[in-house]
């Protein structure tokens, strides 16, 4: 899951910023299944500097396939992710358990081993370090739109 500053995810799409936005807005979230569903985590960062490298040494990369993601070290199962974010929050995220959806895949972390040996490549920006900055800056976005809101 790629996950940034300036994303307003969606359940499917960048869960990492729903999540987040839900707790933020005191919504409730809906977790599909039992929570402890791993994913790896990728802040959009690291991934620009993936593609840079990519383009950086397309001779060498040209015609091979490789993974990019967050890996082993930023791996969070979705209870995890609400903990985190319940210590960054104030308010409680709400939260109601829904049946498992089909295909949902119970664990998934990406293997960039063979990047990491063609370019050196690997994430800078650990899962606590970016969802602190995803949150900071969604709470800073949200106070500028209340503001904005408030004076008309």
């Amino acid at each position: 899951c790629i996950y940034g500053l300036h994303q307003f995810g969606t359940e499917d799409q960048g869960w990492v910023a729903h999540f987040l936005i839900n707790a933020l807005e005191e919504r409730r979230i809906t977790i599909y299944g039992d929570g402890k569903q791993v994913r790896d985590i990728l802040f959009v960062d690291d991934l620009v500097e993936a593609l840079l490298l990519a383009r950086k040494h397309i001779r060498l990369l040209s015609g091979q396939v490789f993974n990019i993601g967050g890996g082993v070290e930023n791996t969070i199962s979705l209870r995890e992710l609400l903990a985190l974010i319940g210590e960054m929050n104030e308010a409680r995220a709400r939260i109601r358990f829904a049946n498992w959806r089909p295909g949902d895949q119970r664990y998934y972390v990406t293997n960039f081993s063979k990047f990491h040996t063609a370019t050196g490549w690997s994430p800078r920006i650990g899962k606590f370090e970016g969802v602190r900055r995803l949150y900071d800056w969604l709470r800073r976005v949200r106070i500028t739109r209340e503001r904005m809101v408030a004076t008309g």
